[in-house]
């Protein structure tokens, strides 16, 4: 994240981490400790590490996780209790904010790669026409491509999504199926938002698309909107689980 004294960038953008305290398979999720330190608190630390922040805020409903959010150092917005999304949490905390550009980082990703963030605002202020930029990595494993946890995604030969899917998307006609590279891309749930398209967005009921595959972003591409695809660079591992804890834990030892 960029020092406070230096001047922001022609597209600022703003980092918000949504933290909720619910979670049905682990509950109090954003406190649950992975290598002595709240999960918020990995987020918070890989986040401000991206140089194309020029602020970085923890958007919660629980003073639990903004007590623990202050006394690592970290700034809060307190958002409403009654957000269906942490993208209805992102339109709260950005609607006073001055940033052109407004960037979800999802708070189950203590490995998140700051040099995606960066990517991420800087393939969104490059396209005018885009208003919304998201990641994906080459998915090249079959039994992956089928769960249904993982999501898919489709584009254009300019990296524009064509669809999103908890489906195997492309279907491959061919069996096998065609072994020059991958032919799945897995999506990985980092968005920038244009910030006039973000506050538009959270005003839309939740489409069909939407809601038969439970993925928010085919809201905006039922709406007609453009989202770039970039290519991620991290490894990515969510925190739903206790196993998951346990996942993560081995790949920041590894990395140390």
């Amino acid at each position: 994240m960029r020092p406070s004294g230096e001047p922001a960038l022609p597209s600022a953008a703003l980092g918000v981490i949504p933290a909720r305290y619910g979670s049905t398979r682990l509950p109090g999720k954003p406190l649950v400790p992975i290598a002595g330190r709240p999960l918020v608190q990995h987020v918070w630390e890989r986040a401000r590490a991206a140089q194309r922040l020029a602020a970085l805020v923890v958007a919660t409903d629980d003073e639990r996780i903004a007590r623990v959010v202050r006394s690592f150092g970290g700034e809060v917005v307190m958002t409403s209790s009654a957000h269906p999304s942490g993208t209805d949490r992102l339109a709260e905390a950005a609607a006073a904010r001055p940033e052109g550009i407004i960037v979800n980082i999802q708070g189950d990703e203590p490995l998140v790669d700051p040099h995606d963030i960066d990517v991420l605002v800087d393939g969104l202020a490059a396209e005018p026409a885009c208003v919304m930029a998201t990641l994906s990595v080459p998915l090249a494993d079959r039994a992956m491509a089928e769960d249904p946890n993982v999501v898919k995604v489709v584009c254009d030969t300019t990296g524009r999504a064509l669809y999103f899917s908890r489906a195997l998307i492309p279907w491959p006609r061919q069996q096998p199926a065609p072994t020059d590279g991958a032919i799945w891309q897995q999506h990985i749930g980092l968005y920038a938002y244009r910030r006039e398209f973000l506050m538009e967005f959270a005003t839309w009921p939740p489409s069909l698309l939407e809601r038969t595959e439970g993925l928010e972003q085919l809201r905006a591409l039922e709406r007609g909107r453009t989202i770039r695809v970039l290519p991620a660079r991290g490894r990515y591992l969510s925190v739903d689980t206790p196993g998951d804890v346990i996942a993560v834990e081995s790949a920041l030892a590894a990395s140390a």
